[in-house]
């Protein structure tokens, strides 16, 4: 039986020569997620903005100023409407009542059922969430902390396990991840909840563990090849490790188009998250993280210092001791 091979054997890509073109791309492709970011703003969920959230699912697809006009008539305050989904799918938004806690929420959901299928006969309300203030400004800090801190301690690991060269390196893809996958939602405008902050932290990790095999390639092969231009040797490594990334991504983005398929609306934004960050990932760690090692002056015999370094050291933990015995 013939084994299938998604990369052929000997593979001689040359990718380092395309790094330029690659760094205008992550630079443009940067800029425009800061821009839309910042200019459209993220559809930040109940999980952060606090309020009541109401999942109305109608029969055909509604008028959403008939819907604005229901919702407005409850007289609970200022509501915000936004499909979701698909057409018959719509999110309803509305402040928390001040006082009677969620006795008083259960109650303006009940108010709004009532409305709706009146003037909307079939439908239904397949979820609603509830999320004070201060838990919501809790949850901002904690999310953008929980991410922050992940991306610097990978950095500062890469720094101390590698080179300095290749925190930095580590450090400047996995940003690129994050901000590729918040400009992806700011223009797509799907909502931003914690299952969303948990599919850019996992994100960060699939793209640490792709980065950290390839540049455990280049270290050995700078160990391999002390004589070898560092621009060569960085397609060694790469196309080395190429069969396994490339396998690697296509069978997690297999088991993401099933989550996509059958997951449900609910998951929808969480596996598009991760799908998008698959590919911006190992984009990242094919041309830019490993390119970047040659901006940033690395050279095999970087790596040999480092080695001496390592030998002198566990030679001296491990010579002879002065105990002050005679002969």
């Amino acid at each position: 039986m013939k084994l299938l091979k998604l990369v052929p054997d000997n593979t001689n890509i040359g990718f380092v020569k395309l790094r330029y073109w690659a760094f205008a791309l992550t630079a443009l492709l940067t800029v425009l997620a800061v821009g839309a970011t910042l200019h459209r703003g993220l559809n930040l969920g109940v999980d952060f903005v606090g309020g009541l959230m109401i999942e109305a699912r109608f029969q055909q697809p509604p008028q959403l100023d008939k819907v604005r006009t229901t919702v407005d008539r409850l007289g609970v305050g200022d509501g915000s409407l936004q499909q979701f989904g698909d057409p018959r799918t719509v999110q309803i938004r509305l402040p928390l009542p001040e006082q009677g806690g969620a006795g008083a929420a259960n109650a303006i959901v009940e108010k709004a059922r009532k409305a709706m299928t009146a003037e909307f006969p079939g439908v239904t309300f397949s979820r609603y969430d509830t999320v004070s203030g201060k838990v919501s400004g809790e949850l901002i800090q904690n999310g953008v902390l929980a991410v922050m801190l992940a991306v610097i301690g990978i950095a500062i690991f890469s720094w101390f396990r590698y080179e300095w060269q290749f925190g930095i390196s580590t450090f400047v893809a996995i940003m690129h991840d994050v901000l590729m996958t918040l400009g992806f939602f700011a223009i797509t405008q799907l909502e931003f909840d914690l299952n969303i902050v948990a599919a850019v932290l996992t994100i960060v990790g699939y793209s640490i563990n792709d980065k950290m095999v390839i540049d455990d390639r280049i270290r050995e092969n700078m160990r391999k090849y002390r004589k070898m231009d560092m621009k060569a040797l960085i397609d060694l490594s790469v196309n080395e490790t190429l069969p396994r990334t490339v396998m690697t991504s296509v069978t997690i983005m297999l088991a993401l188009g099933a989550l996509l398929l059958f997951g449900g609306h609910v998951l929808r934004g969480f596996t598009a998250a991760m799908m998008l960050g698959i590919v911006v990932g190992t984009y990242s760690s094919v041309y830019v993280s490993s390119s970047l090692l040659i901006t940033l002056g690395l050279t095999p015999q970087a790596g040999e210092r480092k080695e001496r370094k390592s030998i002198a050291a566990q030679a001296e933990r491990v010579g002879p001791r002065d105990d002050g015995a005679r002969p």
